[in-house]
C-alpha cells in the first residue's frame, strides 16, 4: 500500500548535505520550540514534536540514514511512496524512544513502510535529550542580599511523574496523574546558597535543577532572578548605597543632637550638626550592602523635620512665645515678589 512520503531533511530544516553536528542542532532547536510541555494542550505543537522526533530518529543515526538516502528519486515533494521489490523490512532499534513516548509514540506509517511496522526498543542506550532550562523570579530582602549564604526557596518546576516514571502509561492506559505527558508541574523547595554580591536583576545558576532530560538525559539548569522586595526603611541608591529618612524635632534640627539611626545591621548613634534643614542629606560611611569581595557602600539618612502632631497647651506657648521673639522670618526672600 502507498503511504506519503516524509522529508526528515525538510522536517528539520537542513540540507541533505547536513552533518551530523547540524542535525543535532536543528533538532535541538525545534524540539525545544515544539515540546508538549512548552505548548500544553497544543496537538499541532504536539505532532510537530513527534514528527521531528521520527526524522531525527532517522538521520541521526548512519545506517538509518544511507537506507533513507537510498530511495534517491522517491524523494519528490508530495508524491506517494511503495517500497522497491525486494525492498527489505527491518527490525529497527529506537533507543529510549518508545520508553519514553509509549506505545502511542505514533511514528508515521512512512516510518513503518521503510524501517518495519514493529520497531523493537531497548532501555538504558539510544534517544536521549537535556531537559530545558528554567528561568523563574525570587524575590529577596535587601537583607538576605547583604549576607548572603544559604536561604530556602519555593520554585515551580517540571518533574517526572512519579506515578508512571515519565514514560505516560501505567500499563495499557494512559497516566491519569500526568494525561500521558510523563511530567507534572509541582512545587520544590531549594536550598540556594546565595553569594554575596547580589543586586536586583542578578542571575543565580542552579545546575541540574531545571527540566528533567528525556529518558536519562541530563537535567537542564534553573535560572533564579533576583527581585527585590520593598523595605519598611532603606531604599536602595546606585549599586552598594543605601538611603533612609530619618525624622527630626524641629529643636534637633535648630539645636543638634546625637541621634541613634537604623542601618541594615543595626542602630548606630550620628551626630546632627546645628541648624540642619529638612531635606539635607548626611552620610554614614561604609554602612551600606557588601559587596561580592565583603567591602561595603555608603548609608545616606535624608532628614525631614516634623512638628509635634499634637501639642501640650505649655508647648504651644513655648511655641507662642518662639514665634512672638524670632526675628528669622522663612519667607524674606520672597518679599516684594510677584509676576
Amino acid at each position: 500500500m502507498a503511504v506519503k512520503y516524509k522529508d526528515y531533511y525538510e522536517l528539520l530544516g537542513v540540507p541533505r548535505t547536513a552533518t551530523l553536528e547540524e542535525i543535532k542542532k536543528a533538532y535541538r532547536r525545534l524540539a525545544r520550540k515544539y515540546h508538549p510541555d512548552v505548548n500544553p494542550g497544543d496537538p499541532t505543537a504536539e505532532e510537530k514534536f513527534k514528527e521531528i522526533n521520527e526524522a531525527y530518529t532517522v538521520l541521526s543515526d548512519p545506517e538509518k540514514r544511507r537506507r533513507y538516502d537510498q530511495l534517491g528519486a522517491h524523494w519528490r515533494d508530495g508524491m506517494d511512496f511503495t517500497p522497491p521489490p525486494g525492498w527489505e523490512r527491518v527490525e529497527v532499534d529506537l533507543g529510549d524512544l518508545g520508553d519514553l513516548f509509549g506505545e502511542g509514540f505514533g511514528f508515521s506509517d512512512f516510518f513503518a513502510t521503510l524501517f518495519g511496522a514493529r520497531p523493537r526498543t531497548r532501555a538504558g542506550t539510544g534517544f536521549t535529550m537535556k531537559g530545558r532550562d528554567v528561568e523563574t523570579e525570587i524575590a529577596l530582602s535587601l537583607a538576605d542580599i547583604h549576607r548572603g549564604g544559604p536561604k530556602t526557596v519555593t520554585v515551580e518546576r517540571v518533574e517526572e511523574c512519579p506515578e508512571c516514571h515519565g514514560t505516560g502509561r501505567q500499563g495499557s492506559r494512559v497516566c491519569p496523574a500526568c494525561g500521558g505527558r510523563g511530567r507534572r508541574r509541582r512545587e520544590k523547595k531549594l536550598e540556594v546558597d546565595l553569594p554575596l554580591g547580589l543586586r536586583a536583576g542578578s542571575v543565580i545558576r542552579l545546575a541540574g535543577q531545571g527540566e528533567p532530560g528525556a529518558r536519562g538525559g541530563p537535567a537542564g539548569d534553573l535560572y533564579l532572578k533576583v527581585r527585590l522586595e520593598p523595605d519598611r526603611l532603606f531604599r536602595p541608591v546606585g549599586e552598594d548605597d543605601l538611603e533612609l529618612e530619618l525624622p527630626l524635632a524641629p529643636w534637633e534640627a535648630i539645636l543638634g543632637a546625637r541621634v541613634r539611626v537604623p542601618t541594615i545591621e543595626g542602630a548606630v548613634e550620628m551626630t546632627i550638626p546645628p541648624g540642619t534643614q529638612g531635606g539635607q542629606r548626611l552620610r554614614l560611611r561604609g554602612q551600606g550592602l557588601r559587596r561580592r569581595d565583603g567591602t561595603r557602600g555608603d548609608q545616606y539618612v535624608r532628614l525631614k523635620i516634623v512638628v509635634p502632631p499634637s501639642p501640650t497647651e505649655r508647648e504651644r506657648e513655648l511655641f507662642a512665645r518662639l514665634a512672638r521673639e524670632a526675628a528669622f522670618d522663612p519667607r524674606r526672600e520672597m518679599a516684594g515678589g510677584g509676576r
